[in-house]
């Protein structure tokens, strides 16, 4: 039986280097003129990688965006660690009908959907965070519901939307997938963000403002 489960966990601010795996779909057979699109996968704990080569085996084309981390043990020298971005969480660009093909995966706990089927990503989200990623530095960010939400008007990531904060003397705006209910923050020039709709330009908001 398909399995769906809808999450709300939250990640811890990092320092980052971007990397990332990333395997081109059209493995899997699909019907003439039949659309792919990204959906997220939730995986067992730690088993995002692991995952991410039996999609690559699969020809199941996916994503999983990593960053780097340097973590300082006492007494020993620094270690540099290929962390997922999204913990838990990776991305598939298939056909919807091909979704039993994923969830057969060793370590596939569910396709995050709201209801019996999997749920969609918005067309260009994940193009736009790989764009990102290839040029800008971005980390983790616990998951926001409140702040000024704004428009990022230049640059790779043109035309994506998020939370307007300041960390130390930096701009950034915290951009959210909210099918996955998580966050990452990207460094932005003030001069390239732009209010969006109705909301007020106010000024900077602290990152903690909003968080439940």
């Amino acid at each position: 039986m398909d399995s769906f489960k809808e999450v709300n966990l939250e990640s811890t601010i990092l320092r980052t280097t971007i990397l990332q795996i990333t395997t081109p779909g059209g493995g899997l057979d699909m019907a003439v003129g039949e659309r792919t699109r990204w959906f997220a996968v939730y995986t067992s704990s730690r088993h995002e990688k692991c995952v991410a080569l039996h999609f690559a085996e699969r020809k199941i084309g996916n994503f999983l965006p990593l960053y780097r981390k340097t973590h300082r043990w006492k007494k020993r020298a620094p270690v540099s660690l290929e962390l997922p971005l999204f913990p838990n969480y990776i991305f598939v660009n298939i056909a919807p009908r091909e979704r039993n093909a994923v969830l057969g995966v060793p370590g596939v706990l569910a396709m995050v959907g709201r209801g019996p089927t999997p749920s969609a990503l918005p067309d260009g989200e994940i193009e736009s965070l790989r764009s990102g990623m290839e040029s800008l530095r971005l980390e983790p960010h616990p998951y926001l519901v409140a702040g000024e939400r704004v428009r990022i008007s230049a640059g790779a990531m043109a035309g994506m939307e998020g939370i307007l904060i300041r960390k130390k003397n930096e701009v950034r705006v915290v951009l959210t997938l909210d099918l996955i209910q998580r966050s990452v923050a990207v460094e932005v020039n003030a001069d390239d963000v732009e209010p969006v709709g109705n909301w007020p330009r106010v000024g900077l908001v602290s990152a903690t403002a909003g968080m439940n």
